[in-house]
């Protein structure tokens, strides 16, 4: 079942859906008849946070529905987390929010809906759809956002969540041109041995031991005096380790080391789709990191689109060069702004634990930005230093610096600032490394592919137009 078969515009026969604070709790019972306030207390509702209680009229039939929003002050200060997981725990009925919401707050709620519609059904036997409870929009909320948002979340989980073996770099190449083709943009697919002859070294490398040839993406959309916007999103769609091959635990979630380019396509769909007036490049190094007679090896010394030279320390660090020559091609444009996502570092997540994402920029103003914007979306971000006292642990005794420290400490704060050798010409740069994937389920976030920093960015990219 689609996401938007949960909405409705209008409905003569909705029920009241009530969204309930703690304190809010006492005076709406004080308010409801005697056989609700009866029901709802001798089912032990507190409002407490997800509690959902449905209650009977005097008949018997159903009458409506109560959420508890938990220790919030009002319930303007919801966020879409918690309306996710209503259509399944709702019952298949028509429901209307008979609470009244702010503009920002009944937006959140429907996309948190929407969001929590999600399932990724491609690989399971075909079986009916179960039904679901829908929702009446309310008038407050901007649903043209919601739905757009939802889209571009469902776009990126898709391919995130999709298997190696249906998407490789020829597949994730064929996705972005498709989504070029939808909103009228351009899409170039620079493939293989393309890739040395265009001075893409660093992408053909880490990608020269797949049968599966790699590609650099590069999509443009939208003319004029907007600014340019230059999204670069790391590709790899499956990663081995390489000659530095992975144990098999580490492998088992590869297939999401693709995340920073899905999350790179679904912000552009986002903007593309509400029209949002800026010069769009997004940017895609799509390669698979495995192992054949060809594959680049730990000592091998690699020349950069920019020139420099990488001496490899661990062929497991190979997110950083493909990026490199990306963010070089990038760079060369001075857009802007210029933003890399990536599934960069294993640090990051040890720093920040999974459902924060790091983020580096030498613009500090750009950082408490986009930390503000990725709280009120519900969408957040954590700044780290760029810490230049670590840059001499990428030095090489014979190129101008190697793929990785020989320390094992501050490895996220490491990995931005070898990006930044490859970012000189542009003030506004943002690296965010990400996870892109749940471990556990919580209500609109099943164990599967998340969709980190769309929401915040496309904020943040708005906010400068």
């Amino acid at each position: 079942m689609s996401a938007d078969l949960t909405l409705t515009a209008e409905s003569a026969d909705s029920l009241p859906l009530w969204l309930l604070t703690d304190a809010d709790l006492a005076g709406w019972l004080a308010r409801q008849g005697a056989a609700t306030a009866a029901w709802v207390t001798a089912n032990g509702f507190q409002a407490e946070r997800h509690r959902v209680l449905a209650y009977p009229d005097a008949l018997g039939a159903l009458a409506g529905a109560v959420v508890g929003l938990g220790s919030l002050r009002t319930p303007d200060e919801l966020k879409l987390w918690q309306a996710a997981g209503l259509t399944e725990r709702l019952p298949a009925r028509t429901f209307h929010l008979a609470t009244r919401l702010s503009s920002p707050a009944a937006t959140q709620f429907v996309l948190g809906w929407l969001m929590g519609a999600y399932r990724m059904g491609r690989y399971r036997t075909a079986a009916p759809p179960a039904q679901r409870a829908v929702l009446v929009v309310p008038r407050e909320a901007d649903i043209a956002y919601a739905q757009a948002a939802s889209a571009a979340c469902t776009l990126a989980r898709d391919l995130i969540n999709t298997p190696a073996n249906d998407l490789g770099p020829a597949e994730l190449a064929s996705a972005a041109v498709e989504l070029a083709a939808r909103f009228g943009a351009s899409a170039r697919v620079v493939v293989g041995e393309d890739l040395l002859k265009e001075n893409y070294p660093l992408i053909h490398a880490v990608g020269a031991g797949s049968p599966r040839a790699p590609r650099l993406i590069d999509l443009r959309w939208g003319e004029g005096r907007g600014p340019r916007i230059t999204l670069v999103g790391k590709g790899v769609c499956f990663d081995t380790g390489g000659l530095d091959l992975k144990p098999s635990a580490g492998m088992l979630l590869m297939k999401k080391d693709m995340g920073g380019a899905a999350c790179a396509l679904g912000l552009a769909q986002l903007l593309m789709t509400l029209a949002v007036p800026v010069q769009l490049r997004v940017l895609i190094p799509a390669v698979e990191n495995s192992i054949d007679g060809h594959a680049y090896r730990p000592g091998d010394v690699l020349r950069s689109r920019k020139g420099l030279t990488v001496e490899i320390g661990n062929t497991d660090a190979e997110g950083r060069l493909v990026l490199a020559d990306a963010l070089a091609e990038a760079d060369a444009g001075k857009p802007d702004l210029l933003i890399d996502l990536a599934t960069l570092t294993g640090a990051a997540r040890v720093a920040l634990g999974p459902e924060l994402p790091a983020a580096f920029s030498p613009e500090e103003s750009l950082l408490a930005a986009l930390r503000v914007l990725g709280d009120e979306e519900a969408d957040p971000v954590w700044p780290l230093p760029l810490w230049y006292g670590y840059d001499d642990e990428l030095s090489s005794k014979i190129a101008d610096l190697g793929n990785v420290s020989a320390a094992p400490f501050a490895g996220s704060i490491i990995g931005a600032l070898f990006l930044k050798r490859f970012v000189t010409a542009t003030a506004a740069w943002l690296h965010l490394d990400l996870y892109a994937w749940n471990s556990r389920d919580r209500p609109g976030r099943p164990v599967g592919a998340e969709a980190q920093c769309i929401r915040a960015l496309y904020q943040l990219i708005r906010a400068r137009v």
